[in-house]
């Protein structure tokens, strides 16, 4: 598997699995066949309504959740909900998110995008970057 190291000294797999527009049981048989063939990155979304489907892929796999790569996304809606990333979190069934990805972020607005960065910035994400907010990771 190649990596790639993100600018936080994260390492990220070049190569996953997109759940783009599969139902919730499609997403959870093919991220858990993925994850047997040897992939470790999984891009999810809240958008795509099978976070849960994903979560209960990836640990049926047997897998340590350190040894998965997780990406997911947060709707523009979400941006400044106090609850959207412990949310997502329980959706996908893990503490840490590797590396969450803002949907749509050529819209937003600044002081929407608050409460989904304290969230990120006390430790939920390994790999963030919310416009001007940035920590590497803990």
């Amino acid at each position: 598997m190649d990596y790639v190291t993100l600018n936080n000294g994260v390492k990220m797999p070049v190569a996953g699995i997109g759940t783009f527009l599969l139902s919730p049981d499609e997403a959870e048989a093919s991220c858990l066949s993925a994850l047997g063939c040897g992939y470790r990155l999984i891009d999810t979304a809240n958008a795509y309504v099978n976070e849960k489907a994903v979560g209960r892929a990836m640990k049926k796999s047997g897998l340590a959740r350190q040894e998965i790569f997780l990406e997911t996304k947060l709707w523009p809606t979400f941006y400044s909900d106090e609850n959207a990333v412990d949310d997502t979190l329980e959706r996908l069934g893990t503490d840490y998110i590797d590396l969450m990805l803002l949907h749509q972020a050529g819209r937003l607005l600044p002081d929407r995008l608050s409460s989904a960065g304290e969230s990120i910035q006390g430790g939920k994400g390994k790999s963030h970057r919310f416009i001007q907010l940035y920590r590497g990771s803990d």
